[in-house]
């Protein structure tokens, strides 16, 4: 196999070494220190761009008309709320603080996250409907903007968050990264043609962009847990139990998909989170420290996505190589 056969095979999990070995190139050769302070303002522009253009790309693709909520949205919202209940509830009813607290917290982060926004993304790979994708994120969105204002405050008494302010902020968050780069694709779809074929004739575009942004994202949880003030032995349990959770999400999303017939999508839907938008919502309201979780969380579901693509990928060309399946 090539070089670019093997990035293209791999593109995420790449990404993401990419995005670790370039922020420790920059952090610990004393020479760059000054292009690193260059860059960091530039990745933090460079990052929405990147979703903005996945989603922009993403939504030229998808049929509107078929964009409307679906039984298995209302499993899967269900047992989200349910997660986080009893994440809050345990810290509340045991008071617990210090550590254990912290872990909780990038638990809860991690749970409490909207889905994906390139969810859509992977779940076209796989075969799922981006349309259903699509409007589960929208869904998805909206729950956390409702449970953040109400849960943090509870566990985090010195966060002062308002429900009115903290809902508008996420709400802003919202428009900005899913209903701006639908409008522009539906205006594109709709009014541009030649553009609108220009953008959706290049192959996996959305998904490549994707890995852009993974590379910019992992450097910056390389950052956060290179700066955390804490031992190894606590970073190794937060990503042990990012593990944990994420597979956990990943199985009971596939579980409720099964009964809809809705596996990839479900299990997208519930598994494949916002980790940027939780690494900064943990900051602002949480322990810093709890951002740790979220960071994880992004290497543990991109294997999990890039096992998945490579499983799709397999079947279909052995389903290629043997017509007789056909049959």
């Amino acid at each position: 196999m090539n070089v670019l056969g093997f990035i293209r095979n791999w593109t995420l999990p790449v990404a993401i070494a990419t995005g670790i070995v370039l922020y420790s190139i920059f952090a610990f050769v004393p020479a760059l220190e000054e292009a690193s302070l260059f860059f960091e303002p530039l990745c933090a522009w460079m990052l929405p761009v990147f979703m903005f253009l996945v989603l922009y790309v993403t939504f030229c693709k998808v049929n509107f008309h078929k964009m409307k909520p679906v039984r298995w949205h209302l499993w899967i919202g269900i047992f989200q709320v349910f997660f986080v209940l009893i994440i809050v509830g345990s810290i509340l009813t045991f008071s617990i603080k210090g550590n254990n607290l912290i872990l909780l917290e990038a638990i809860l982060t991690c749970i409490i996250c909207p889905c994906a926004s390139a969810c859509a993304v992977v779940t076209q790979k796989l075969g799922g409907s981006i349309e259903e994708s699509t409007s589960y994120t929208f869904l998805s969105n909206f729950i956390t903007a409702a449970l953040i204002p109400i849960c943090f405050p509870m566990i985090e008494k010195a966060a002062g968050i308002t429900f009115l302010s903290s809902f508008l902020t996420i709400l802003k968050e919202v428009v900005i990264v899913l209903i701006m780069p639908m409008l522009c694709a539906y205006i594109t779809k709709h009014y541009i043609p030649a553009l609108h074929r220009k953008v959706t004739g290049v192959k996996d575009l959305a998904y490549y962009l994707w890995g852009g942004s993974l590379v910019i994202v992992s450097g910056t949880t390389m950052r956060n847990i290179c700066h955390a003030d804490t031992s190894v032995l606590f970073l190794a349990m937060v990503a042990l139990l990012g593990l944990v959770l994420c597979l956990v999400q990943f199985a009971v999303g596939r579980y409720i998909g099964h009964f809809f017939d809705r596996t990839v999508e479900a299990g997208q839907g519930l598994g494949q989170k916002n980790t940027a938008f939780a690494i900064w919502i943990a900051s602002a309201y949480l322990n810093p420290l709890s951002t740790v979780g979220p960071g994880c969380y992004i290497l543990w579901q991109n294997i999990i996505n890039s096992i998945e693509i490579w499983r799709e990928r397999t079947k279909s060309k052995s389903f290629v190589s043997s017509p007789e399946k056909n049959v």
